[in-house]
């Protein structure tokens, strides 16, 4: 797969706007401030492909970027920043349960916590709507650049307890900075996208 043919293809709050070519999607899911685009810029080797936000909270829409022609990556609506109103909130999460309504969408879901602290409610939340989903899934532990190393895994212990993960469930410690964990998660998504 060329990941250097990507493309933004569109950006939906509506699902019956969904793509219905029946590519693989491999869904991207975090907190606000926790480097998602970042992440998915380093794993394209691009810079800005997926925004990255001035403020934390900008991605209300679920965005789609075709790569190569054979996946999407889906990027979710960041969730959890304080400053946004309560009825935008609602609309996140009504977007997401219908995401997540059809689980034979998603070949691959991928949620980005702070490798720095112990994850949120709302990470819990999105957690659980990946397993229930019943699809592959795994954590990327994103800002590793930021920890000693000494920290990393007491946090990946406390990340896993917290999440609730099965031992089976990947923890990919990652640096969108520095391209750690990059090999890893692609390793990941390549093999669900049957490369």
């Amino acid at each position: 797969m060329n990941l250097q043919n990507a493309e933004f293809v569109t950006s939906i709050t509506d699902l019956s706007k969904l793509p219905k070519d029946g590519l693989p999607q491999i869904a991207f899911s975090g907190k606000s401030n926790v480097g998602k685009s970042s992440v998915i810029n380093r794993v394209l080797l691009r810079k800005n492909l997926a925004r990255v936000g001035e403020t934390p909270g900008k991605t209300t829409h679920i965005n789609f970027f075709r790569i190569d022609g054979k996946a999407y990556f889906v990027d979710l609506p960041g969730y959890g920043f304080a400053k946004v109103p309560k009825a935008e909130k609602e609309r996140w999460g009504k977007l997401m349960e219908a995401y997540f309504s059809d689980p034979t969408r998603i070949s691959l879901g991928i949620l980005i916590v702070d490798a720095r602290h112990k994850p949120t409610e709302n990470d819990v939340t999105m957690a659980a709507y990946f397993k229930s989903s019943g699809r592959p899934f795994l954590v990327v532990a994103n800002k590793l650049d930021k920890l000693k190393k000494s920290e990393l895994e007491p946090n990946k212990e406390l990340i896993r307890k917290t999440l609730t993960l099965s031992e089976e469930t990947l923890l990919i410690p990652f640096s969108a900075e520095k391209g750690t964990g990059r090999e890893d998660l692609l390793r990941q998504i390549l093999a669900v996208c049957g490369e």
